[in-house]
């Protein structure tokens, strides 16, 4: 046998030149330039100090979340690298890739970029300066939040999903709305984020999907029929009103001599007409019986059993707004008054029955405010750009 007929038949053992490959991508889509910017994997290691522990901002059931700087020091950037272990990470990865590199609004988080080199899901944020709303609620060293800047910060949040529903010509559905998911900036500006669950349907179509999200958060109706319509939104925001009021945990509780969840308080409260018992203690005395009693209102309507009995985000927007508008009002009275006053509200034991204040002034202009600030934002996003989704 010839002997250079020996490399031909045996060149695979022959040691070969490596050629270097392109780095692998776990997002495939034929119309990747419309997304944001592309960091390499050796920026991200650079941003984050290779990973290290100290710099983990939270740490959640798909991944962590570490504080990254760029610009040489300049500029702090939140950066979620997402575990790889299964093919529902790699489809929520893609969904927030997707979704939040279509939208802007001030109310959203505002994606800067995304690495998925060698099969990584990392995803690149602005920094939320003060964390998540459930950082400043329980369990924190924090002071308690102000009721106007809870307030602001429901409103805010409202105004986001508000957009999400109605502000393009599909209609997003989030999924997870919770208050770990409500991130605040260095000014307190609330900021909707993780729209690795989101769902776009046209018209207002129900969604056929199972369940996902946070237990404590999902909407009955969704589980019992696996359709999922902008009104689940609403019942999850319903809840974290109900943390907002009562600055208490959604599950855990201990009332008389019963372990019940925060939204099974809320309404029992609701049902006896003794609303005020889940007031956070450190706002009796300073916000006015009518404020609390709007906000609870809505809390409760958010949270109707059935999705159409429940109000649309423009309803709740409006309604948070008109709180903060009675709250500024001059406050006057002690908490003895803020307890007759409520009372007096709650006679008929039944929110629902509650008329709107005297003061129909107050109500006009603040809706006439709201529905034309909403307008604005259904057509403009932060920058004053189209931002409708396709």
């Amino acid at each position: 046998m010839p002997k250079n007929n020996i490399s031909i038949d045996f060149g695979f053992l022959m040691p070969r030149k490596e050629v270097e490959q392109p780095p692998v991508s776990v997002y495939e889509n034929s119309d990747s330039s419309n997304l944001c910017h592309r960091f390499t994997f050796a920026q991200i290691k650079a941003a984050t100090n290779n990973f290290d522990e100290a710099r983990v901002l939270g740490v959640g059931k798909c991944g962590k979340v570490y504080l990254g700087v760029t610009d040489g020091g300049k500029t702090k950037v939140a950066i979620k690298r997402q575990h790889k272990d299964s093919d529902l990470a790699l489809q929520d990865f893609r969904t927030e890739l997707e979704m939040l590199s279509k939208l802007s609004h001030p109310h959203l988080i505002s994606l800067i970029g995304y690495c998925d080199e060698k099969a990584e899901m990392i995803l690149v944020f602005d920094y939320m300066a003060h964390g998540s709303l459930r950082d400043h609620l329980y369990k924190t060293k924090s002071e308690p939040l102000a009721w106007t800047r809870r307030l602001e910060i429901c409103i805010g949040v409202a105004r986001g999903l508000h957009y999400l529903h109605a502000g393009g010509r599909d209609t997003i559905i989030h999924r997870d709305v919770k208050t770990t998911n409500i991130l605040l900036d260095d000014k307190w500006v609330a900021k909707l984020s993780d729209f690795g669950l989101s769902k776009t349907t046209t018209d207002h179509a129900p969604v056929s999907t199972c369940a996902r999200g946070t237990l404590e958060y999902i909407d009955p109706e969704y589980v019992r029929r696996s359709r999922l319509t902008e009104k689940s939104d609403v019942y999850s925001f319903g809840v974290v009103l109900c943390e907002i009021l009562s600055a208490q945990p959604i599950t855990g509780l201990k009332i008389e001599d019963r372990h019940v969840s925060l939204v099974e308080w809320a309404l029992d409260c609701h049902k006896m007409g003794v609303l005020d018992q889940i007031l956070d203690p450190n706002l009796k005395g300073k916000i006015s019986a009518e404020s609390f009693m709007k906000v609870a209102e809505t809390a409760v309507k958010c949270l109707a059993d059935c999705g159409i009995d429940r109000p649309s985000m423009v309803d709740v927007l409006l309604d948070l707004e008109y709180a903060l508008a009675l709250h500024e009002r001059p406050l006057k009275g002690t908490s003895k008054d803020f307890d007759e006053n409520l009372m007096a509200s709650t006679s008929n034991t039944s929110i629902s029955s509650l008329k709107k204040s005297s003061d129909e002034n107050l109500m006009a202009s603040t809706s006439n405010a709201s529905i034309s600030s909403l307008s604005s934002l259904s057509s403009e996003g932060s920058d004053g750009s189209d931002t409708s989704v396709v």
